[in-house]
């Protein structure tokens, strides 16, 4: 076969000891006292299991994906996209690589010479047409390893629709469960607002203060209370969010609530090395199917600067009487050979072969972005889990010491020993650490789920079977 014979990239050398970030990257990360403070490992070289959300442990999640991969209008549709692709490949297949064979009977009215001057008769005629072009230089199977690369494509476009499905379902559970952990929090300040508000309500009433605090502190929970409803609008818009990820309109399915106690960090986080990474990647890989494509295609631009062979038949029956047509009296038949060679087209084929070579550039500029753009996100992914857990320590430190902070100052205020301003501050500072601490326990889950992602989810050990059962018939 003429053109190139497509070989994968090599995998870009990098560093054996710190492969993905400038720096080394820690064997663990820092620990946090409370919820999703555990250690997390970081391990090279270990498998990603199919499912890996069930490592989160949490039921209702498992049961949320698998509705999901059933009835998600994305995944449907990207599985009709390979099937498409699969039956276009066969049809390119059976066209090009078998003999054609047609069949034809034909009826025609004709005058001739042969039976009379001016006879006119009517001539029955059944024949079959082979036909079939020698694929020489290899032309009609570059085209075929063409289809078979878009096909490939098209299941790895697949396999990132299931990888992108359950990695935002994971991240979009982690959210809801986050904002209802800074609800509760926010809920929890206001009712200590509204207590303190009260007892310096009773300290004005007495004579013991000046009225003064009491405005004050009535617009700090006005303040507060405003923070309520874009907290709650997110909430709900996470929530209708998860009902359109499972095919269904929000108003039709019932969602369980996720709380972020109901999720087990996982404490080990896989690192696949940057030389497995490109093969487990499914946007790398297709990326890869499509340069393959473009490869193929240089292939059969330049095959059609060659000759091309076409080799026919022909064989039937001729009668001018119906009933004589299969007798076996009339039988005619013709071989055939042909070749076909471009003399002048006006550049036109050796144009096509350069514009080839120029789509193939182009692919091979956008797979090594694609590559690059994965490596960074996996440098990202990983700095921020490392950042995330001290984070989360200087989080639980900061709301542990803001708690303490407000106790003392709140029993204080009670007994006159300080002033409500100091009370007020105390206040907005134990929120603030609240909300943020929420946060930043929430962001250890969510960048956890994203290296889960960020490595390729473990689609190699997936059985599309499985979900395909779950699916039901259309």
């Amino acid at each position: 076969m003429v053109g190139p014979n497509f070989k994968s990239p090599e995998a870009q050398p990098v560093p054996a000891s710190h492969p993905y970030t400038p720096d080394p990257l820690p064997p663990k990360t820092a620990g946090a006292p409370g919820r999703g403070g555990a250690v997390q490992a970081f391990v090279y070289d270990q498998d990603i299991p199919a499912q890996w959300w069930m490592l989160f442990q949490s039921e209702p999640l498992n049961n949320l994906i698998r509705t999901a991969l059933a009835n998600n209008p994305t995944l449907v549709a990207a599985e009709a996209t390979l099937r498409q692709a699969q039956e276009n490949y066969n049809a390119e297949y059976g066209s090009k690589i078998f003999p054609s064979v047609g069949g034809q009977l034909n009826v025609t009215r004709e005058r001739g010479v042969q039976f009379g001057p001016r006879s006119v008769f009517t001539l029955y005629n059944a024949n079959v047409a082979v036909s079939y072009t020698a694929d020489v230089f290899g032309g009609v199977r570059r085209g075929l390893e063409g289809f078979a690369a878009v096909e490939e494509y098209q299941a790895l476009q697949l396999e990132a629709a299931h990888l992108a499905l359950t990695s935002n379902l994971v991240t979009t559970v982690i959210q809801e469960a986050s904002l209802r952990a800074q609800l509760r929090a926010l809920g929890e300040v206001v009712a200590a607002q509204e207590k303190s508000l009260e007892l310096t309500r009773k300290q004005a009433q007495l004579g013991a203060i000046a009225r003064s605090p009491v405005l004050t502190l009535g617009a700090q929970i006005a303040q507060s209370r405003a923070q309520l409803p874009p907290l709650e609008k997110a909430l709900a818009q996470t929530r209708h969010q998860l009902a359109v990820y499972t095919g269904r309109v929000p108003s039709q399915v019932q969602l369980p609530e996720f709380e972020l106690d109901s999720l087990v960090l996982p404490i080990v986080l896989p690192v696949t090395l940057p030389s497995e990474l490109v093969r487990k990647r499914p946007d790398i890989r297709a990326s890869e199917a499509l340069l393959h494509q473009a490869s193929a295609q240089v292939g059969v631009a330049t095959a059609n600067l060659y000759p091309q062979i076409t080799l026919s038949g022909n064989a039937g029956p001729s009668a001018t009487k119906f009933s004589d047509l299969f007798s076996g009296t009339g039988f005619l038949w013709s071989l055939g050979a042909g070749l076909v060679q471009p003399i002048f087209n006006g550049g036109a084929l050796q144009a096509r072969k350069r514009a080839a070579v120029a789509a193939y550039d182009q692919a091979s500029a956008q797979y090594q972005a694609t590559v690059l753009s994965a490596f960074q996100n996996v440098a990202n992914t990983l700095r921020a889990l490392e950042l995330d857990a001290e984070t989360l320590r200087a989080q639980a430190e900061a709301e542990s010491l803001s708690r303490q902070s407000l106790d003392l100052v709140t029993r204080q205020f009670k007994i006159g020993a300080t002033s409500y301003l100091n009370l007020l501050d105390a206040q907005r500072t134990y929120q603030q650490t609240r909300v943020a601490l929420a946060q930043a326990q929430a962001a250890r889950y969510a960048d956890t789920a994203a290296l889960f992602q960020a490595m390729g989810g473990g689609w190699w050990n997936r059985d599309p079977r499985e979900d395909a059962a779950q699916r039901p018939v259309r």
